[in-house]
């Protein structure tokens, strides 16, 4: 083992690297820098022969107003929010230019988009979904025509794993042909229509696959504890009826010949569905791990080919306190771990209130709300070892004094806030997408978590360390909660040779910025830092 203080060596390279490892904040002075002072010090001891899980990608998803963007909105205005969201590439002056998501997640609507005010969806008419099957049977690849350009973007830009996840089966198929339930805790699906749900699936997976896209999974049921009785698509379910439809879906996935689609399963509405028997909800729609994963449960789907070892949940509601952090994801992890299971989190915003060092959100600024995100972040990998991540809308208005809590990216249609995205508009990009561009531009699909300790444990200063799959890179991702700057001194094992180092840096004045080699290992007060080392 050996300890490395590296910028006193990264000074000398960056000298015959300028370009590589200056800013606007760093002299153009031939001149060394003198290091930045940090306000403590702190050692990290990272360990990558260590290893935990491996890294499947990043997400966001294009619910639900990335279709009226997609339509409405300029060709530069949509484009640059695709560069944000899926480019890994540097601006003119050497900054990311995006946040290189790995994955996305598209959502199948039901039709009530078609349905108008008949959908009975009619607060938020953007939260109904177009359906690519008709009344009479055939399909319409026109539709959702907005979402399909984000999804080209997407491919365009790189991105290799699509997830096409349903809120509800096709309005034609459900039992009051709406998009939203009248069933409670069971399926609004007519009893006769699980083969033709599946058939749907399947047969837009088949469209897109031949289009070009890789359609990594289909996810057939969102959040089945809850009842879904307005405001957006939906529908409750029974554990029974989601192994009964998954089941036909494996068997339309075989038929189709789509070998590389697999189904995803859970999509709990928080963790502690997955593991333990919910009095919200009662044992018919909680307990998940169990039902479909124990050879002994009526509800058993571990066996099918298209059912991979694997469980997604959603990091929402069980957020608010460090504390609550820690065992709700630890018990997801162990519920996991029992049966060899991969944990995805596919859906994260800030539905909860009272978060912990928020007194309100009146009076929290937007890189107080993206912090709170960041410890998610870190908690939901480094304790419940999530093997994917995924963010909920990516874009929407600020309306309600909501500020960020629901959005990647902020879009402020021609006519204000509470204007109509019909009329076209303009975006900002968050705190929120830098925060996560911490993680998901470095951390690339295949990369394998590694252990890393600070050397004084605590919930305000944050540490995770990442690997390629080539073991020539090393990623470290600080979230620190401070309000003191740290001068972090890395401990790192099981590597040889650390150099070239990179830092960007998120905080209050900084977005994703890379700064210079004065700078390097100083983890600013209040950001999210992250290093990237040549091994």
């Amino acid at each position: 083992m050996k300890s490395f203080h590296y910028h006193f060596v990264l000074l000398a390279a960056c000298a015959a690297l300028t370009v590589g490892c200056s800013d606007d904040e760093s002299s153009t002075s031939d001149r060394p820098m003198p290091t930045v002072d940090a306000d403590i010090e702190m050692s990290v001891n990272i360990d990558c022969s260590q290893v935990y899980q491996t890294i499947d990608g990043f997400a966001s998803s294009d619910a639900w107003n990335m279709d009226y963007v997609g339509k409405y909105w300029n060709e530069t205005e949509k484009e640059g929010i695709a560069r944000l969201l899926f480019s890994q590439g540097l601006d003119a002056s050497y900054q990311p230019d995006g946040i290189g998501l790995s994955m996305w997640r598209v959502n199948l609507g039901g039709g009530s988009a078609e349905q108008g005010d008949a959908s009975g969806i009619n607060d938020q008419p953007e939260r109904r979904a177009e359906c690519y099957l008709n009344a009479d049977g055939t399909y319409n690849w026109n539709k959702a025509s907005g979402q399909q350009y984000f999804m080209r973007k997407a491919l365009e830009y790189g991105v290799d794993n699509f997830v096409l996840f349903s809120n509800t089966p096709p309005v034609y198929y459900t039992k009051n042909g709406l998009g939203y339930s009248g069933s409670g805790e069971n399926a609004n699906l007519k009893d006769d229509c699980y083969d033709d749900y599946a058939d749907y699936l399947t047969t837009v997976a088949e469209h897109f696959t031949t289009a070009g896209y890789p359609i990594t999974y289909i996810s057939p049921v969102n959040e089945p504890q809850y009842n879904w009785n307005g405001g957006q698509e939906g529908s409750g379910w029974l554990n029974s009826e989601v192994a009964r439809l998954v089941k036909e879906l494996d068997q339309s996935l075989t038929t189709k010949g789509l070998a590389t689609t697999d189904i995803m399963v859970g999509e709990a509405g928080a963790w502690n569905y997955l593991y333990e028997t919910a009095s919200d909800v009662g044992p018919q729609r909680s307990d998940v791990i169990d039902n479909f994963f124990d050879p002994s449960s009526a509800n058993y789907i571990g066996d099918l080919p298209h059912v991979p070892a694997m469980i997604a949940g959603h990091s929402y509601w069980l957020d608010t306190s460090w504390d609550e952090l820690q065992a709700t994801r630890k018990q997801a992890a162990d519920a996991a771990k029992a049966y060899n299971l991969k944990l995805y989190q596919t859906e994260w915003s800030m539905m909860s209130e009272k978060y912990e060092g928020i007194s309100s959100y009146d009076a929290a600024s937007y890189m107080d709300l993206a912090l709170a995100m960041a410890q998610v972040i870190h908690t939901d990998l480094t304790v419940a070892n999530v093997s994917s991540w995924s963010y909920w809308t990516t874009c929407e208005r600020e309306r309600w004094s909501q500020k960020s809590r629901f959005y990647l990216i902020r879009l402020t249609p021609a006519g204000g806030d509470y204007g109509e995205l019909t009329e076209g508009g303009t975006y900002t990009a968050s705190k929120n997408l830098w925060v996560l561009g911490n993680y998901s531009r470095f951390i690339r699909p295949g990369y394998k978590r590694v252990s890393a300790m600070p050397g004084q444990q605590g919930s305000d200063f944050l540490v995770s360390a990442y690997v390629s799959p080539e073991n020539d890179k090393l990623v470290v991702v600080y979230v620190n909660l401070k309000k003191e700057s740290v001068k972090v001194n890395n401990t790192i094992a099981g590597a040889e040779n650390p150099s070239n180092a990179e830092q960007y840096v998120t905080s209050e004045g900084r977005d994703l910025r890379r700064v210079g080699a004065e700078q390097l290992t100083v983890v600013p007060a209040r950001s999210v830092t992250t290093i990237v080392y040549d091994i």
